[in-house]
Formats: structure tokens, C-alpha cells, sequence
């Protein structure tokens, strides 16, 4: 028996290309174009690097504290991690081990599926709209748990906080995440509602809003026996997966709230003008909430464009699959480099 037999085989997520040249506008994996807060700068020269010979903080109490105040919760509702995709993945692992099929959007973050696959959840996706809305009677048949990005990824699109209480209300036995990475966009969150449905479980990023996608923290709120749970497998992993550093500058990012909602307002003001230029060139979309816009073209298949705009050194995401494969993902950046996207669409449309 060749030992290849025994090797656990997935399809792995498949993140946007990181270009390795300089010069190039980068509107593919939704980071944030502005710079992290002045606070983690700080931070960051006054960090001790002689702790750096010293294991972290396990329980990350700095910012876990941070959190709390910020969220107006207890420290004991907060699990961290590093990045929201090692908390969702924690959490799959911690609460859907059942025999029933979790529930997931077919039109979603692509990395639902592959952390089913790995361990070995059996789950099924249910269809999304014409519009990409959420079906809510499609998450009232018999779970196994239930995972839904809001505001959607890659759509954008925004559902109601008023839906989800319905989905919580019909589903208590089964732990219900929403994944709130683009929130701070535009959105409504579930955390203030986390004392009131003990199965409810909310997700957030430092990746997008707060500019620190390359530190890699995600954090959960949750009522505290979720996050004991999520604690207790956490620790039979890897105690130690968040580190000093991390734990310092993220604190410091939350603790610089005006810088915060500074970028936030930036993008979202230069979003609503990326649409207004979309639709004059005639773009459809439905309306994002969140710091990307998914488009398509009526006469330009989006795999063109998607190249061409490569070719000028302007990366967007697109995904060629079934009901996408005539979108581009575009990422909102700065003023600057959406009038550059939108002068290149302008003309190669002209010209074409």
C-alpha cells in the first residue's frame, strides 16, 4: 500500500494573485489602501524586542480587553486569532461535528468549503437569489450549523440584521455564524444582539477596515460558553498562535478610533463615486456595502477585461465559475487609483 493512500486530499483556497512588481494598482484582495493607524506606528517603535524570547500571552488579554471595551462586551465573550480565517476555521472545527449538512451561500467566501472538506463536515449550499440575496427559507430546514458572510463576499451585498434574527430564532439548536468581515463598510452589526441568541457567533477582520492585513488578526463575540468551547480546541492546537507583536500594534489600532473611522469614511466616500462612474460606463451591480464592487458588463465579457486591465498593470479579482463568471471583483483604493481604473475602462471600451 503506497503511503499516498492515507494522505487527506482537498482542493485548496485559491487567494487573489500578489503581483510581484512595483507599479501596479492592486484592487484584488480587498486590502485597505490606506496606510494602519498612526497609534500601531507608535506602537511599533516602541515595541521591546527583547520579549520577542518569550512565549506571548495565550489569551492575548491586552487585546481581548481592548475588544471588550471597544464592543461593549465581556473579555470572557472574546476569542482571537489570527486572522478571521483561523477563527472560522476554529470554529468549524469546534461546532459543526454533527451528522446533519452545515448550510452555506453557493455565491460565498470560497473558504467555507475547503475547511468542510478538511474536516470532513458534511454541508450544502443553498442557492442565492437573481439579485444574490439570501433565500431565509432556505436556512430553515434541518441543520447541522449555519455560516453566512454579511455583508456577502464576493457580492457585496447587504442583508438585514432583522433576517438573521429570524434565521437565529428558528435554528436554537444549531450555532449560527455571521461573517462580518466587511462590515465596518456600510453594515449593521450582530454583536449587540450576542447577550440575547446564545447560539450566535460573530466574526470580524483587522484585515480589511483596520489596515492590518498583514499582521493577521480575526477575532469572534460570542456568548461565553461558545467562546469556551473555541478556547478549549484552540488550546489542544496550538496555544501560542498569536503573537507578541500582533497583540500590541492590534491594540493599538483599536485604541485609535478616529483614525478608523477616518479610512472608513474615505472609502466609502470613494466607493459611491467608483459606482457612479461604473453605471455611466455601463456597469450593473447590485448595490455593495461593503469596500469592493462586483460588476459586470453587458457587452464586455468580464475574462476580457479582467485581462486587459492585467496587461495595464490593474489587477481585479474574477472567479470562473458558474453565475460569476461574468463579474469582476474590483477593490476600492484610493481616489487616485479609481480614477485610473476608470479612465482604462473608459478608453478600452471606447476603443474596443
Amino acid at each position: 500500500m503506497s503511503w499516498e493512500e492515507n494522505v487527506r486530499r482537498v482542493t485548496p483556497y485559491t487567494a487573489g494573485e500578489q503581483p510581484g512588481q512595483k507599479n501596479v494598482i492592486k484592487l484584488n484582495t480587498n486590502e485597505c489602501p490606506y496606510p494602519p493607524a498612526p497609534g500601531v506606528e507608535k506602537a511599533a517603535a516602541e515595541l521591546d524586542c527583547e520579549r520577542l524570547r518569550l512565549y506571548p500571552d495565550m489569551n492575548a488579554e491586552k487585546l481581548v480587553n481592548a475588544l471588550a471595551g471597544y464592543y461593549h462586551v465581556k473579555p470572557e465573550q472574546i476569542f482571537v486569532g489570527v486572522g478571521s480565517d483561523d477563527v472560522l476555521a476554529m470554529s468549524f472545527m469546534t461546532f459543526f461535528n454533527g451528522d446533519k449538512p452545515i448550510l452555506f451561500p453557493d455565491i460565498t467566501y470560497s473558504f467555507y468549503d475547503v475547511w468542510a472538506d478538511v474536516f470532513r463536515i458534511p454541508y450544502q449550499t443553498c442557492a442565492l437569489d437573481t439579485r444574490f440575496r439570501i433565500r431565509m427559507e432556505d436556512y430553515l430546514q434541518p441543520n447541522g450549523g449555519i455560516v453566512i458572510p454579511n455583508p456577502n463576499a464576493p457580492t457585496g451585498v447587504l442583508e438585514d440584521v432583522e433576517m438573521f434574527e429570524e434565521i437565529l430564532k428558528k435554528n436554537p439548536d444549531s450555532v449560527v455564524i455571521v461573517d462580518e468581515a466587511y462590515v465596518d463598510f456600510g453594515g449593521r452589526s450582530m454583536i449587540p444582539l450576542i447577550g440575547k441568541y446564545e447560539n450566535l457567533m460573530v466574526v470580524q477582520t483587522f484585515s480589511k477596515s483596520r489596515a492590518l492585513a498583514g499582521l493577521r488578526i480575526g477575532f469572534a463575540v460570542a456568548d461565553e460558553k461558545l467562546i469556551r468551547y473555541l478556547k478549549d480546541v484552540k488550546f489542544s492546537f496550538n496555544s501560542y498562535t498569536m503573537n507578541m507583536p500582533a497583540i500590541e500594534l492590534a491594540t493599538a489600532a483599536i485604541l485609535d478610533d478616529a483614525y478608523f473611522k477616518e479610512i472608513v469614511g474615505k472609502i466609502i466616500r470613494t466607493r459611491e463615486w467608483t459606482k457612479e462612474q461604473l453605471r455611466r460606463l455601463g456597469f450593473s451591480f447590485e448595490d455593495s456595502r461593503s469596500n469592493f464592487v462586483f460588476a459586470t458588463h453587458p457587452e464586455v465579457p468580464a475574462q476580457e477585461l479582467f485581462a486587459a486591465l492585467r496587461a495595464g498593470n490593474i489587477y481585479v479579482r474574477y472567479w470562473k465559475k458558474p453565475r460569476i463568471d461574468n463579474y469582476l471583483r474590483i477593490t476600492i483604493g484610493t481616489d487616485e487609483q479609481m480614477r485610473t481604473l476608470v479612465l482604462f475602462l473608459e478608453n478600452y471600451l471606447k476603443e474596443r
